[in-house]
């Protein structure tokens, strides 16, 4: 029982670092994608969808809770009242909107270095916080 006693603990004790090492890296999201990409509402709502890419499978995965908005890229300050977009990606041109508007999703990227999750930025056509992803695409209203 000797000859095996200190083999059996080495093992042990590598099998324990091997767990912790392969356990330590919590899945972050690493970018979003809109879809469609671009789109001529046409007088008639569009859906978006968000997919999110993470260094961890499952990816990409279907965003189901991340925060919409919309800006004109021409006037990103404040976020414009011309489109609206829903909790589920649906966007809207407002009555007599024209142009076209950058539709966008944020999400918290996750992970230890970002602490407790951050309040989402107040535009995210002026840029993400340090803890966000965001993901834009082309809206075009008659």
């Amino acid at each position: 029982m000797r000859k095996y006693g200190l083999s059996v603990l080495l093992l042990g004790i590598l099998a324990i670092a091997i767990t912790l090492a392969c356990g330590s890296s919590p899945r972050m999201l690493q970018s979003v994608s809109l879809s469609p990409p671009t789109a001529d509402a046409q007088g008639s709502p569009v859906q978006f969808t968000a997919t999110g890419y993470f260094n961890q499978q499952p990816s990409p995965e279907k965003l189901t809770a991340p925060a919409w908005g919309v800006c004109n890229p021409n006037q990103p300050h404040p976020p414009t009242t011309a489109v609206s977009v829903s909790a589920d990606g649906l966007a809207q041109c407002a009555t007599g909107a024209v142009g076209t508007y950058t539709v966008w999703a944020v999400a918290e990227r996750g992970g230890d270095s970002c602490g407790p999750a951050g309040s989402l930025p107040a535009n995210p056509c002026g840029g993400a916080g340090e803890c966000q992803v965001t993901g834009t695409a082309q809206l075009t209203c008659p």
